[in-house]
This record gives structure tokens, C-alpha cells and sequence, in this order.
């Protein structure tokens, strides 16, 4: 009777879990449904041309959103290549090099900036970096980099530029904790088997610690490009929001998130409506494939290491 009631509550407990997990997914796919649903309208009259179109006039009803997938990768991207060289530096500075105090306290500091809220890196944005930006590095790089398309045009401060810069210090969080637990994994006889073989410590770093985590970075690296991507206040505060797409970093632009923050509450016609929607299904889906490519990557790379 006792091993009847215990096999009843495992089959219980196991039911419980199961149905807890299918809710998430049921969310998931409800989500999904809802917007397919919004946004059906503007998916019947506009198609796939939505995607690569720049004409987007709520007066004309016409509706296109390629510059705001252009804005949301670019100013995506551009985070990352800011972001993951300084995350990886700092979880190696904490975990291989710095004394346990200190790496407390960085630790500390470090995840703090995690909790600060979007709107906040907004404000710091706007006051702060903003006007850095106009009146000293934008100056800087314009005058000794110019040459480069990258860097031409007026320093407006608030631009692609002052928003990927915003996100890197938002994701920076994310992936310096992720990368600081990776390489905590990596088993101390590798570091030791490296060291009796006479490497010094920068090499012992880069062949025992960093080349055995590439798996383990390159996840990171997405959970922040997936942070990124779907960022809304801080970078709708400092992109300019402007329906463009330009070569200059410096000039505004806007995202997929940020038209949605700026033009869903003002929304009057039904088409405008569900061809914000639509924007919103497009970030969905891309959030949905970069992570999935993601996971695919990172399961071929852990197989390769272990081969």
C-alpha cells in the first residue's frame, strides 16, 4: 500500500510538471495566435513587401517596415561587437585574475547594472551620454575618421550610434554573468595540465579557459543579442525616431520596439493598428529564429569540443 501511494504521487507530480510546462509553451503559441490575428489585415493587404519596404505614412495608410528591421539589427549588432569583448574580459578578470575581494565587489557592481531599470538608462542617456557624444567623441571621430562613411554627417548625439552604445551597457550584464559561470566550469586540472606544460598565465587563460568556452560564449552572446532586440525605452529615448536608413551612425533612426512604444497609443486607423502588430509578429519571429539558430549553433560546437 505504502509503494502504491508513493507511485501515485510520483504519476501525480509528474502530471503537475508536465501540465505546468505545457502552459508555458500554450503561452507561447497563444501569443503567436493573438498577434497573427492583430496584425491579419495588414498581413492580407501589404504581404511579404512589408519587410523591405521604407514607406510607412499612418496618413496614407502605407505601411512598411524596413527601416526599422534595418534599425533593429544595426543597432543590435553594433552592441554585441561592443559588448562581448568587454563581458568576456571582465568574467576573466574576475574569475582568473582578480583576488576574491575584489572580484566580489566588481561581481556586485557588475550585476547591479542588471537591475537598473530601462527607462533609467534612458534619463542617463539623455543628460549624460548624449551630449558626450555630440560634443566630444562624435567631433573626434568625424575629424580623424571621416574618410569612413561610418563617420560622416552632423553630431546629433541622440542617433544609432548613442543607442547601440545604450544597449552595450545594457547587455553587458547579462553576458559577463554568463560568461563568469562558464568559465568557472572549466575543470582546474585544465588550468594546472597547461601550467606544468609551461605556458604562462595569458596562455594558460586563452587555451585551457577561453578555447574550451566558446560554446558556453557564443550562448551568452545571444541571450544579450535577444536582449538587445527587444529593448524598447532606453533606445526609443536616444535613436532620434526617424524613418530612415542611413550609412552614418550618427544619424537617427528607429526599431522595431521603439515605433511600437512611440505610435501604438496615438493609433487611430485599423490598418495603422495591425500594421504595428505586424512589426510585432516580425520581432517575434526574429527573437524566435535567432534564439533557435543560437541553441543549434551551441549544440554543434559542444559536440565538436567533445569529439
Amino acid at each position: 500500500m505504502r509503494n502504491r501511494a508513493a507511485n501515485l504521487g510520483d504519476r501525480r507530480f509528474q502530471r503537475t510538471l508536465m501540465a505546468l510546462s505545457g502552459s508555458v509553451v500554450s503561452v507561447l503559441g497563444l501569443i503567436a495566435v493573438y498577434l497573427v490575428k492583430l496584425s491579419w489585415p495588414a498581413i492580407r493587404e501589404f504581404g511579404l513587401p512589408f519587410f523591405w519596404s521604407t514607406d510607412w505614412d499612418p496618413v496614407k495608410d502605407h505601411f512598411g517596415a524596413g527601416a526599422f528591421i534595418f534599425g533593429t539589427v544595426t543597432s543590435s549588432f553594433l552592441a554585441l561587437l561592443i559588448a562581448v569583448p568587454l563581458s568576456i574580459s571582465v568574467a576573466l578578470f574576475l574569475t582568473e585574475l582578480a583576488p576574491r575581494k575584489i572580484a566580489a565587489l566588481v561581481a556586485f557592481m557588475v550585476e547591479m547594472l542588471a537591475a537598473i531599470p530601462s527607462v533609467v538608462y534612458g534619463l542617463w542617456g539623455i543628460f549624460f551620454l548624449a551630449p558626450l557624444l555630440r560634443l566630444h567623441v562624435q567631433p573626434f571621430l568625424s575629424r580623424h575618421f571621416g574618410w569612413v562613411f561610418l563617420f560622416q554627417g552632423p553630431p546629433y548625439g541622440i542617433g544609432m550610434f548613442a543607442a547601440a552604445l545604450i544597449l552595450a551597457i545594457m547587455v553587458t550584464p547579462t553576458i559577463t554573468a554568463i560568461c563568469r559561470e562558464v568559465f568557472r566550469a572549466v575543470p582546474e586540472t585544465q588550468r594546472e595540465a597547461a601550467l606544468g606544460l609551461g605556458a604562462t598565465k595569458w596562455e594558460t587563460i586563452q587555451l585551457a579557459v577561453v578555447k574550451s568556452s566558446w560554446s558556453g560564449i557564443f550562448g551568452a552572446s545571444i541571450l544579450g543579442l535577444g536582449r538587445a532586440l527587444g529593448e524598447t525605452m532606453a533606445v526609443t529615448m536616444l535613436i532620434g525616431n526617424r524613418n530612415e536608413i542611413s550609412a552614418s551612425l550618427f544619424a537617427p533612426g528607429q526599431t522595431m520596439a521603439s515605433v511600437i512604444a512611440n505610435e501604438y497609443a496615438e493609433a487611430e486607423s485599423s490598418t495603422h493598428i495591425a500594421a504595428l502588430a505586424y512589426v510585432g509578429l516580425a520581432l517575434f519571429i526574429v527573437s524566435f529564429v535567432t534564439n533557435f539558430i543560437a541553441r543549434r549553433i551551441v549544440l554543434r560546437l559542444q559536440g565538436g569540443a567533445s569529439r
